[in-house]
């Protein structure tokens, strides 16, 4: 008779270890890198938020090409093999480029560098996250599905509470030819312990071509094309992305480079400078977030989850809505910087806390529901539709704060956000997911 406690806790699975904590360091490694990038862009282009705009649209479309490419590669090969390999070279051109930003100082060159850098290295991504994606129905037992997912979602959480903190602090202290090579050598270290990943793995009997590629993403999309609840969810996730991605991405930095860089006084400015306020925001996330992965992990599984989800979203949108009309009254009005500094953490902490309600079922009841040969190509898809327009939000959300501002953008998110959240809840194949 299996030990019941085996059962209920994945970190008894050694499988589980190794990708949790190669999974833990690559993830801090990313999130060194993305901080250090979003800023040195605007450092070194005069606050050119338009140019931040096109180096994140860049990398979004590099993702969105070859993410489909991975789901059909994952589906064929080993997927530990993949994810290894991927990191190893992740970690090498970032390296790579540390030398050469080293031996060409202009800023100009570290541009061209840095924009590089980021296609090819979400060229890579696309084809690690299908493989990873699909990784955990084959290491985990099907009911410990919700309780891994649970642990991967605190472990997003504990990155951005040390790993936005670590990386503002060592963005404000050390140059980025010392902290470039500390993030390589965080994605090696995560390709190590991949190595070490064992499981069942019945290797394809056909050689892999272009016509069978072109097959295998048919298929995958006929796969999901009847499953209308999926593909509901799918849609609402591109728009809530679309309309989200620029708060996080484009506005905070411009925020923080803007406003607060140029009050003459703002909270608790004599211990944080204003870079740390986005560590802050990030931590605020992160906890939130890990408080409720915790609870998710200790509940059981729902058969189905669909409207509570869409429920939940519809919270987010009041969260976005009220951090908006906070923008305009308390920063655009000049009103109380530090009131929308307290607001905006708030919401964080909101944001943070719902997205763990949403993501961690979500994700459950598509592992739960979808074959394991077709997970990394269904994953693929799903994961291009929802990212499939952050590369033009991310361009127009530039061009906006160039032009209009950061009111304009945030009402045109919320007014987006509350739109799409407002249609998953009356869509009736929902209720079945």
């Amino acid at each position: 008779m299996r030990d019941e406690k085996k059962v209920l806790n994945v970190f008894s699975i050694r499988n589980y270890r190794l990708v949790f904590f190669g999974a833990l360091i690559s993830g801090l490694g990313a999130l060194l890198y993305s901080f250090a990038v979003s800023f040195y862009i605007l450092e070194i282009s005069g606050n050119n938020a338009f140019l931040q705009g096109l180096y994140l649209a860049l990398c979004g479309v590099a993702l969105l090409i070859f993410t489909p490419v991975g789901g059909v590669l994952g589906d064929r090969f080993n997927k530990a093999r993949i994810m290894y390999l991927c990191d190893f070279i992740k970690g090498g051109m970032i390296l790579l480029a540390t030398a050469l930003m080293i031996i060409l100082p202009l800023p100009s060159a570290h541009i061209v560098i840095l924009f590089i850098l980021g296609t090819l290295g979400n060229m890579v991504s696309g084809i690690f996250n299908p493989a990873a994606g699909a990784m955990l129905p084959n290491i985990v037992e099907p009911q410990q599905l919700q309780q891994a997912n649970a642990y991967f979602s605190a472990k997003s959480s504990m990155e951005s509470i040390l790993g936005v903190v670590l990386a503002g602090i060592l963005y404000a202290t050390l140059p980025l030819k010392v902290l470039f090579p500390a993030v390589g050598a965080c994605f090696i270290a995560s390709g190590v312990s991949e190595m070490l990943i064992r499981y069942n793995h019945t290797p394809s009997a056909e050689p892999i071509t272009l016509r069978l590629a072109i097959s295998d993403m048919k298929n995958g999309i006929l796969y999901l094309k009847v499953r209308k609840a999926i593909m509901a969810i799918l849609g609402a996730a591109l728009f809530i992305n679309f309309f989200f991605t620029p708060v996080t991405g484009n506005f905070i930095p411009y925020f923080i480079k803007t406003d607060l860089q140029n009050a003459p006084t703002y909270l608790f400015d004599s211990v944080l400078k204003p870079e740390l306020w986005s560590s802050v925001f990030g931590v605020c996330i992160g906890v939130s977030s890990l408080i409720g992965a915790v609870i998710i992990g200790a509940k059981e599984q729902d058969d189905n989850c669909g409207m509570k989800i869409a429920k939940r979203l519809c919270l987010f949108s009041s969260v976005v809505i009220a951090l908006a009309v906070g923008y305009g009254w308390l920063v655009a009005s000049d009103t109380s910087l530090n009131a929308f500094l307290l607001l905006f953490s708030a919401g964080c902490l909101a944001v943070g806390f719902l997205l763990s309600f949403i993501n961690i079922p979500l994700n459950t009841t598509i592992q739960r529901k979808v074959e394991k040969n077709m997970l990394s190509k269904v994953g693929s898809i799903i994961s291009v539709g929802s990212q499939g327009m952050i590369p033009i939000a991310s361009v127009l959300a530039g061009a906006t704060l160039q032009a209009f501002g950061s009111t304009m953008l945030l009402a045109t998110c919320a007014a987006g956000f509350t739109i799409t959240a407002v249609l998953l809840l009356t869509n009736r194949h929902v209720k079945s997911l």
